[in-house]
């Protein structure tokens, strides 16, 4: 075979994977048609896939074709340019050895530009996009918040009603696998936080702006707090005896915590009622100490009342006797 047609014959097979993993099955003549090759070419480049370690499974008779499955190894996958993004932003996010190694052979390999564009949403960005997300709208908004550039958007609020909005952009935060931009809007000389899968840009790549200090808190922070304010009608701040680390992988996302020690941390935490923040509290089988709110209090001391009446109106249970004894 020339060397052209080593080229021709791997850019095929090329294409005839990419169709594969598109779709669940393929019928041959299909196939035939996309490649825009004969029916036996495209028998004879499956073989030449299943030898290179790619299970194309074949069927015949009415609703039968080519099928790609899973084998015994892993052969080298082809990923779309949205794929690309979202599997290297999801790499960086988990962290472990695996991840970190996988993550470098994969930005060996990637374009140019979608290094660009995963750079811009990792250094813009606090976590990996949620459901539900445009990872073309992300990447607009990660480069506008990385080139300081003001947007122009039209934002959905929770009542449906659309406004349009110029802010300047700085920062996206990921909180309850959702997507929030910090920016701070122009008309409202405010710092605000928008849902991006609620919003629609119209104009990116505006004027560009010098970035402020970020809000009292942090960015994340920022949005935390709103959270909390929609999802609750009561909050308190209680000090927890623990690592800030630790309560923050125990409580909710919207609960901002802020390390007080090296074993304690302040949480804003947020409930419907007094009385449901103390159960979840005791929940957490943490000691705590209730930070200037006398409703908690209050109801931090009925809740232990009522479980001191309980332990109380609990016969005591006989200790099992020590192996080998004799009663």
């Amino acid at each position: 075979m020339s060397e052209n047609g080593a080229v021709d014959t791997a850019a095929r097979l090329l294409r005839l994977l990419a169709l594969l993993q598109s779709r669940r099955q393929w019928a041959g003549h299909d196939l035939a048609e996309r490649v825009e090759v004969s029916a036996r070419t495209v028998r004879a480049d499956v073989q030449r896939l299943r030898d290179l370690g790619y299970p194309v499974h074949a069927t015949s008779g009415v609703g039968g074709g080519y099928r790609l499955g899973a084998g015994a190894q892993l052969p080298p996958l082809l990923l779309d340019d949205e794929e690309a993004v979202a599997v290297a932003l999801a790499l960086r996010s988990a962290g472990s050895d695996a991840a970190i190694s996988a993550l470098t052979k994969l930005h060996q390999v990637l374009p140019s530009r979608l290094g660009r564009r995963v750079r811009a949403l990792q250094a813009v960005s606090a976590a990996v996009p949620g459901p539900g997300v445009d990872p073309e709208v992300v990447s607009e908004i990660a480069r506008a918040c990385r080139d300081h550039e003001r947007l122009r958007f039209d934002h959905r609020g929770r009542d449906e009603a659309v406004t349009s909005r110029e802010v300047e952009p700085h920062r996206l935060v990921s909180a309850g696998r959702r997507w929030y931009l910090v920016g701070w809007d122009l008309a409202r000389e405010d710092w605000r936080t928008f849902r991006v899968d609620r919003m629609s840009l119209r104009t990116p790549g505006g004027p560009r702006f010098e970035p402020r200090p970020p809000p009292e808190g942090g960015f994340t922070g920022h949005v935390t707090r709103g959270i909390a304010e929609v999802l609750w009608n009561y909050r308190a701040v209680v000090e927890v005896h623990d690592s800030a680390e630790e309560i923050a992988r125990l409580v909710p996302v919207a609960w901002p915590v802020t390390a007080s020690g090296p074993r304690s941390c302040l949480v804003e935490a947020g409930a419907d009622t007094p009385h449901d923040l103390a159960t979840y509290l005791a929940a957490l089988d943490r000691d705590f100490t209730v930070v200037d709110a006398p409703e908690l209090a209050a109801s931090v001391e009925r809740l232990a009342q009522r479980l001191a009446g309980a332990a109380a109106r609990t016969p005591a249970r006989r200790e099992p006797p020590e192996p080998g004894h004799v009663g």
